[in-house]
């Protein structure tokens, strides 16, 4: 299980097209946000972007200032050949827990259910060091736990309060109402801020 996090297990997951995560396109709760922010000059992070369809989507809205995260060379690859407009130094191949800057938003979306829960206390407090202040972490989470040892690994709502409270405000953790049909009912949809 030690191997999960590291780049060669991401890698063969993609190689063997492996990922039950990966929804194809943006995913509406995402689309939404996105389309109800009209600052475009947002520094934004997407961490574990795999195929990074939310960054294609937000690039295309015209938030120039988007950057992509992945442990795995092989998506990012296949993202640029697809976005080759896409800044090629806002395409970060490595360890999230490694990443240094400074985001306005940063969006979670499968990011947080394939690490390891004994990782999760260090995913908040890197979180609040990538945000600056008064800058937003927003995504979905799984609200469910899963039979089989994941990933993905899942939680509740209660956990995840209990988990993000100690370093981040919770602005709105509550069902989401618009996932996909697979993951409806099974999802929270959150906003989380550092304070000033």
């Amino acid at each position: 299980m030690s191997n999960i996090l590291g780049e060669d297990y991401w890698t063969s997951r993609y190689q063997q097209n492996s990922i039950g995560w990966d929804v194809g396109e943006v995913t509406k709760p995402l689309k939404q946000y996105l389309d109800q922010i009209d600052n475009y000059w947002l520094k934004i992070l997407i961490p574990g972007s795999g195929n990074a369809y939310e960054a294609q989507y937000a690039l295309n809205k015209g938030f120039l200032n988007t950057n992509i995260l992945d442990i795995s060379l092989l998506p990012l690859e296949k993202f640029q050949l697809i976005n080759p407009d896409f800044p090629e130094s806002q395409i970060h191949h490595g360890d999230f827990f490694a990443h240094e800057d400074q985001y306005d938003l940063i969006i979670e979306q499968t990011f947080f259910c394939a690490l390891l829960p004994c990782r999760r206390s260090d995913y908040v407090k890197k979180m609040k060091n990538l945000l600056k202040p008064g800058g937003k972490l927003v995504g979905l989470l799984f609200n469910r736990h899963f039979e089989k040892s994941g990933p993905p690994f899942g939680g509740s709502e209660e956990e995840y309060k209990e988990l993000f409270e100690k370093e981040l405000k919770i602005l709105k953790m509550e069902t989401c109402y618009n996932s996909i049909s697979p993951r409806q009912g099974q999802e929270l949809f959150f906003i989380l801020q550092k304070n000033q």
